[in-house]
């Protein structure tokens, strides 16, 4: 039921989250000059254009929904997708889920506490409320879901289009700030990839629409109609939304200060409430995105037999035609997830992402040389976007060795000791097939075919 501009709403939906709210003030912080960090912005948006098409290429030769999980499983073999999967499902995309949740709790309940800072236990009951809320939608309908996706993309086009609009006017009457300049530019390998790495998440989302492709109209021509014109509208958003921030404030004022909250008083004086609540709809459409998508992996994990018990999973509504029993494991992942509520899990989840975009890439280039006959984009954007993510699994380790790097790896590779019974030798208690009957029934859920 997804058509282009549901394509394209759930990948411009999903990438414009609360990242541009909060990145631009990390990124100058971390390259030191304001024409550097412009050059950081469109070479992050102009990574996430290759990333995109070689996976539009990856979606039209495999047209499977879940994204690196059926790639790696199709190029790789099966131990390398459990481990993903054993990653994405329990730490990564709860973690995503997670953090943007609470960006919008916080711009939810900020009014009602304007002199101090709100309760903890008042943010993550929001934001419990909207990943619940949000997980009903999901099982409910895919056109609803895809609906909101659509309405949020609309107004945080419009959130950034005000922003960038403020910044136009102020550089026609004369206001160019230090927009040019590259004085205290840091070149360091460190402060180059923190650069990369603010940039980049604000980013993420960018291979939304591979996680349902199944569920997309005509794949083989909507994907990358999709990811062009998507990819193409956020970087030149993100880019115009940075020259208003940098005419509108110096540098020092925007990397001490709120960016946004700073940019919309000046710009809109009064009327600043209006994208304080666009920017809360904005990370709750990048949270719904990420919910859609997250709950499409488990359940393609689970038809390949890779989760627990597979069978419940891997079912669907009989009449809503929703992946229902994944979106509620997924939400309750979720949930426990936030109750810690430690957003660096968020840091750690963005590592491990690049980590699997490497590893699927590697795939791409696999069936490349195995099959010349596919479609194809040029063998170089593979290769350039796998240089990448060498460099942003690797920079940050080799120049500042932080521990949790290591539990990062530990827990990756601890889904070996967890495939070798539980899939390969699929020692699973008889007690579990009840269970699986008694869900289906409740749920009203049956046995999903693949639609491709």
């Amino acid at each position: 039921e997804v058509g282009l501009l549901g394509a394209v709403s759930f990948i411009a939906g999903t990438m414009i989250g609360s990242g541009i709210f909060i990145s631009p003030q990390h990124v100058l912080s971390a390259i030191g000059s304001p024409a550097a960090s412009m050059i950081i912005w469109a070479s992050c948006g102009g990574l996430a254009m290759l990333g995109g098409l070689c996976y539009a290429e990856l979606g039209t030769v495999i047209p499977e929904s879940g994204a690196e999980y059926v790639y790696i499983l199709r190029t790789t073999g099966k131990l390398a997708a459990f481990l993903f999967v054993f990653s994405f499902v329990n730490v990564m995309r709860p973690a995503s889920a997670t953090g943007i949740a609470l960006s919008v709790a916080e711009y939810v309940v900020a009014p009602f506490y304007s002199d101090c800072a709100p309760p903890q236990l008042l943010v993550k009951c929001a934001a419990a409320g909207c990943i619940l809320t949000l997980a009903v939608v999901n099982c409910l309908s895919v056109r609803i879901a895809t609906l909101i996706q659509v309405l949020c993309t609309v107004v945080k086009l419009l959130a950034l289009t005000v922003i960038a609009l403020g910044g136009c006017v102020m550089l026609f009457q004369g206001q160019t700030g230090s927009i040019d300049s590259f004085e205290g530019t840091n070149v360091g390998v460190n402060s180059i990839g923190i650069a990369f790495y603010q940039g980049l998440w604000s980013y993420d989302g960018w291979n939304t629409l591979n996680f349902l492709t199944e569920e997309l109209k005509h794949p083989e021509v909507n994907l990358p109609r999709a990811v062009i014109i998507a990819i193409s509208l956020v970087t030149g958003l993100y880019l115009l939304v940075n020259v208003s921030y940098l005419t509108v404030m110096t540098p020092k004022e925007l990397m001490m200060s709120n960016a946004v909250a700073v940019t919309w008083n000046k710009v809109l004086g009064s009327w600043g409430w209006i994208m304080s609540v666009a920017a809360a709809l904005s990370a709750f459409g990048s949270l719904n995105g990420t919910f859609f998508s997250g709950g499409r992996v488990c359940f393609v994990a689970a038809r390949e037999g890779h989760m627990f018990q597979p069978d419940i999973l891997a079912m669907a509504h009989v009449r809503r035609l929703t992946p229902s029993p994944a979106l509620i494991f997924t939400t309750f992942v979720s949930l426990l997830v936030l109750i810690p509520g430690d957003f660096q899990s968020i840091v750690n989840y963005f590592f491990t992402a690049w980590f699997f975009y490497g590893i699927t890439l590697s795939g791409l280039i696999y069936l490349k040389i195995k099959r010349p006959d596919l479609p194809r984009v040029p063998i170089i954007l593979p290769v350039i976007v796998i240089i990448a993510a060498v460099f942003l699994v690797l920079a940050p380790i080799i120049d500042s060795p932080q521990i949790e790097y290591l539990y990062v790896a530990l827990f990756i590779f601890s889904g070996v000791i967890v495939y070798i019974p539980f899939i390969h030798y699929k020692v699973c208690p008889g007690l579990l097939t009840k269970l699986t009957v008694f869900l289906q029934l409740f749920l009203e859920v049956a046995p999903a075919e693949k639609n491709i």
